[in-house]
C-alpha cells in the first residue's frame, strides 16, 4: 500500500497556510450568512399575523397581494396554512403591512394639546402647586421664556418635601432649583407608538413645529386614545 508524502520544499510550505486560511475564511463567510439568513427568519412575525392585519387594515387578499408583488393565490394559502413562501417574499408582505399601518397609525398632531399649561423657572414652587391645583395636572413643563428648560411633577415636590426640614423653604424656592429634565420633544408626524414609549419613561411629551413648541401630550391623552378604540370594538 503506497503512502502520499507531501513535499517539503520551502514554496510549498509557503503556500499551504494561506491557503488553509483562506479556505477556512470562505467556509466562515458561509456559515456567517447561514446564521443571518436563519436569525432574520426568526425576526418575521408568524405567518398567522398576515391574515389578522390584513383584515385590520380592511384590504381584501388581492389588494395585498398586489402591494406586496406577490398573487392573490399565495395570499390566500398563506392564510389557509397551505404554503410556506420564501423568506423574500413573505418580508415583502410584512413589510407592506407594516407600511401601511404606520401610516394609519395616530400621530403626535393628532394627540396634543395647543395650550400649554407652563411654569417659568424663576417662579416659586408654592406657585407650580397652585397651578397644579387649579389646573388638574400632575405636570408641569419649565419654561425660561419660550424655551422648555425642565419639567416640574407632584413625584418631585413630593420628594423635596419629605427630604427637607423645612418644608416653608421649598415652597419658597424657585423651580429651577428643584426640578426635573426637561421632558422630551416629538415632531407632529410622531407615531403613537413612538410616543407611548416615550410615556413609559416621561410624564409628557412636548409637540415642536418650526423649533417652537405647540403642544403637549400627557399619559391621561394616551390613556383616552385607549379607551376611545376599546369603546368602538365593543359597539361594534
Amino acid at each position: 500500500m503506497s503512502t502520499i508524502r507531501y513535499s517539503t520544499s520551502p514554496q510549498l510550505k509557503a503556500t499551504l497556510p494561506a491557503n488553509a486560511q483562506e479556505n477556512n475564511s470562505i467556509g466562515l463567510n458561509i456559515l456567517l450568512r447561514i446564521v443571518l439568513e436563519i436569525g432574520f427568519l426568526k425576526m418575521l412575525p408568524s405567518l398567522v399575523e398576515i391574515g389578522r392585519r390584513r383584515k385590520s387594515l380592511m384590504l381584501s387578499q388581492k389588494q395585498l397581494a398586489s402591494l406586496s408583488g406577490v398573487t392573490q393565490s399565495m395570499i390566500a394559502k398563506i392564510e389557509r396554512g397551505k404554503i410556506n413562501p420564501s423568506y423574500l417574499k413573505t418580508k415583502s408582505i410584512f413589510d407592506t403591512l407594516e407600511g401601511l399601518e404606520r401610516r394609519n397609525e395616530l400621530k403626535a398632531k393628532d394627540l396634543s394639546h395647543p395650550k400649554i399649561v407652563r411654569i417659568q423657572a424663576r417662579d416659586t414652587v408654592a406657585k407650580g402647586v397652585r397651578v397644579m391645583r387649579e389646573t388638574g395636572f400632575s405636570q408641569l413643563p419649565v419654561f425660561e421664556g419660550e424655551k422648555p428648560v425642565g419639567s416640574l411633577t407632584e413625584k418631585v415636590i413630593l420628594q423635596k418635601l419629605v427630604s427637607a426640614q423645612n418644608p416653608d423653604e421649598i415652597s419658597k424656592q424657585h423651580v429651577e432649583t428643584i426640578m426635573d429634565e426637561v421632558f422630551p420633544t416629538v415632531t407632529e408626524d410622531t407615531p403613537l407608538s413612538m410616543i407611548s414609549t416615550l410615556l413609559n419613561y416621561q410624564s409628557a411629551v412636548l409637540l415642536a413645529k418650526k423649533g417652537h413648541i405647540v403642544g403637549i401630550i400627557t399619559k391621561a391623552d394616551l390613556l383616552k386614545v385607549i379607551g376611545s378604540a376599546a369603546g368602538s370594538k365593543l359597539g361594534k
